[in-house]
């Protein structure tokens, strides 16, 4: 990480291995390969790799177990193209995903000229898939739909089960779903 960014107040992490793990899957990678960035904080169910292998341009899909609202997801609506996000920090993001809630195709991530993460803590993700000039249109939703959890951040502190309402606005799209799938699993009530 350059040393301006080691003094800041969040520090962002990963980001320079992302990065060189970026500009080696450019210069070595098959075009027919998927770029995926699984975390060690990650757990994950092995119908998503199954999944994300078709990834076509930028797979998307929910991330169970995070923030305030225990699952960060796309939000699809009544023909399954995504119109936004359900995640409980939205923080003027305009892809307000977790890093392993996407999948890139190497060659479509090939055909763009400035791809860069940048070194902002909570923004790596949003400042990565815009310098990839992925628009909603892009977007393949996996996991049934966006309706089912099939990778999850794990800790080792214990997280409240949360009492999830979610409003009126998703009354047509996955949310209700989603969140009906996370109940019967304990993650919400």
């Amino acid at each position: 990480m350059p040393p301006v960014y080691r003094h800041v107040t969040y520090v962002p992490r990963g980001v320079a291995n992302r990065r060189a793990a970026l500009a080696w899957l450019q210069d070595n990678a098959v075009p027919e390969s998927v770029l995926y960035f699984l975390d060690d904080d990650n757990a994950i169910d092995v119908r998503l790799l199954e999944q994300i292998r078709f990834t076509e341009k930028v797979s998307m899909f929910p991330v169970g177990l995070i923030g305030k609202l225990s699952v960060s997801s796309p939000v699809l609506n009544k023909e399954g193209k995504v119109i936004g996000f359900y995640d409980g920090w939205p923080a003027g993001r305009k892809f307000q995903v977790d890093m392993a809630g996407f999948a890139i195709n190497m060659a479509y991530l090939n055909k763009q000229p400035r791809v860069t993460m940048p070194y902002s803590a909570g923004f790596e993700e949003d400042g990565f898939l815009k310098s990839l000039n992925v628009k909603f249109e892009d977007i393949e939703p996996l996991a049934n739909g966006c309706s089912e959890v099939l990778v999850w951040h794990t800790r080792t502190v214990k997280n409240p089960t949360r009492n999830i309402k979610p409003g009126r606005e998703h009354a047509a799209d996955n949310i209700q779903r989603l969140l009906r799938n996370m109940q019967k699993m304990g993650i919400v009530r």
